[in-house]
Order: structure tokens, then C-alpha cells, then sequence
């Protein structure tokens, strides 16, 4: 079957897809909203498969066993309560000496496919990357980003936090890293990357893809240098845009914004229909930039 794009979906469709993901509302909601813009032969339920991750039929960009990478699943200290945390380490095959560390957050569903293959994106533009597992508390990715997302509503948000926080502190004293650390992530993960910036002074450089804004009153305390990747039809997040650049500008903060025209929220994730490859390949290379300016040297 043929993978439907954005204009196959009414823009309310869309717009209740993000809301349900978000857990806004729950699938009953989605599927009776959607319903009145199922065209003849959709269902409610046909919509919100073909606007799920598909990643039996999505294009790994950097398998698993490509040669030119070595990762590995690993273990760290979570401080609140968690134990023993869980993430995918991925670094170049032929590193020579230390490296800058680049963390990779996933969105609102744990590690899946997608993230663990954006990590080893970030190895081959020679970072070591690190790709924590919030739901390891829970067993880990359980396999579809749906069962995923209930599962990462069931854990306190605070310790979540404190988690990532943990993984970027681990990351920097590692041994193979310079102890330049950065930090990339979508949706909820783009939400951690601001608060990672605002709780982990020695971070050099975050980029948040259309994640929720930090608090205007924790703006002073950021050091990192920021790159904010913002999608245009994005209405949820982008309205805290303007208070947080308010913030921004009054601390002297650095930062560089970019608005990508016609871009639904997920629009960097190209197991769904929300992708946008052109986006999507000029934001990653924006933001590999950014690292290699800010991380090495």
C-alpha cells in the first residue's frame, strides 16, 4: 500500500493526531473526531494507522551493523529512585582520540527505531551520541510508539527529567569524550533539551526540535549556545515561542530559530506521514553545524 502523505489528511485529522499523541485526548477521541473527515472507503481507525510510525516500512538511514559505527546498549545511575538506567551509545568504528558527546532524546514513546537510527546519524557526523531509554523503569521500549506512549504517561515527569540530566553528566565524563557535551531532541525530547540547558551549566550546545519552551524565570540560568527548530503549523508548541524569545533576548542569551514553512510538529520523523524530507535534511545539517561549531575546538 501506497504511504499516504500530509494532503491525504484534513488539517482537523491532523490537528487531533497531535492531540492524541500528546495524551490530550484519548484514541475514543481521536477516532470519533476523526471519523467526520474519513473519506469513502477510510475508517477512524485506517487514519490513525497511516499517521502512526511505520517502521517496517521506513528507510533506516544508518543500519544497525553499518561498519562505519560501533554501537552498544549501556547502563547509568539514575539519582531518583529509577537504578540502573538504559541507552543505545553509538560512536565512529575509526575514532581517533576523544570525542565531542552529543545526547539524543527521544519523543513522548521511549527509544524506538527511529531515535536509535537518528543516534547513529549523530556518530557518523563523528560525535559519540547517546540515546537514553526513559522507559527502562518500565521494561524499555515495548515495541509500537502507541503501547510506548502510555507507558511514558505512567512515570513521574520530574524524575524523567533527572534522568536525562543524569545521562548528560554521564556522558560527559566518559572516557571516550572531550567532555564537550551537546543535546538534540524532538517533541518531548526537544521539551528535555531546553531543560537540560537550564539545569546542566556546562552544557555547550542544545537543539531542541519543536519542544516545549523552558520557563522564562530559568532562562538565566542557560550557558549553552541554543538552536531552536520550529515547524510552522505547529500552533501547540510554537505559542510559547514568543514569551521564551522575550526571555532570550532580555538575559542576552545566545540562540538561532528557524520556522520551516509548511511543517507539521514531527515534521524531522520520517517513519510518518507528518515528514518532510526537505525540512528535515536542512534542519539536520543546520544542526550537525551547529555542534561542530560549538563542541569542538
Amino acid at each position: 500500500m501506497e504511504r499516504k502523505t500530509l494532503d491525504d489528511f484534513h488539517p482537523e485529522v491532523l490537528r487531533l493526531f497531535d492531540r492524541y499523541v500528546h495524551g490530550l485526548i484519548d484514541r475514543r477521541g481521536f477516532l470519533e473526531g476523526a471519523g467526520k473527515y474519513a473519506a469513502a472507503g477510510t475508517t477512524a481507525v485506517g487514519l490513525l494507522e497511516a499517521l502512526n510510525p511505520n517502521y517496517a516500512e521506513a528507510q533506516i538511514q544508518v543500519p544497525r551493523e553499518d561498519q562505519r559505527i560501533r554501537g552498544e546498549f549501556v547502563e547509568y545511575q539514575s539519582p531518583q529512585g529509577h537504578g540502573t538506567m538504559r541507552g543505545y551509545l553509538v560512536r565512529p568504528a575509526k575514532a581517533s582520540g576523544r570525542l565531542p558527546g552529543v545526547i539524543v532524546v527521544h519523543e513522548n514513546r521511549g527509544l524506538n527505531p527511529h531515535i536509535e537510527d537518528v543516534a547513529r546519524r549523530a556518530a557518523l557526523a563523528n560525535f559519540v551520541a547517546f540515546a537514553p531509554d526513559a522507559l527502562t523503569p518500565l521494561g524499555g521500549y515495548p515495541g509500537t510508539d502507541e503501547e510506548g506512549a502510555q507507558m511514558q504517561r505512567k512515570l513521574e515527569q520530574p524524575k524523567i527529567q533527572e534522568d536525562f540530566v543524569a545521562a548528560t553528566n554521564w556522558l560527559r565524563q566518559h572516557a571516550e569524550t572531550t567532555g564537550r557535551v551537546g543535546i538534540v531532541g524532538f517533541c518531548f525530547g526537544g521539551s528535555v533539551s531546553n531543560n537540560v540547558a537550564v539545569r546542566v551549566p556546562e552544557l555547550a550546545a542544545s537543539v531542541p526540535f519543536y519542544g516545549g519552551q523552558a520557563r522564562a524565570e530559568d532562562v538565566p540560568k542557560i550557558n549553552a549556545a541554543l538552536l531552536l527548530h520550529y515547524a510552522e503549523m505547529d500552533e501547540r508548541i510554537n505559542a510559547g515561542w514568543p514569551a521564551y524569545e522575550a526571555a532570550l533576548k532580555a538575559n542576552n542569551k545566545r540562540y538561532t530559530v528557524h520556522f520551516y514553512p509548511g511543517t507539521q510538529h514531527g515534521f524531522h520523523n520520517d517513519t510518518t506521514p507528518r515528514f518532510d524530507a526537505e525540512a528535515a535534511k536542512l534542519a539536520w545539517q543546520r544542526t550537525v553545524d551547529f555542534f561542530n561549531q560549538h563542541l569542538r575546538g
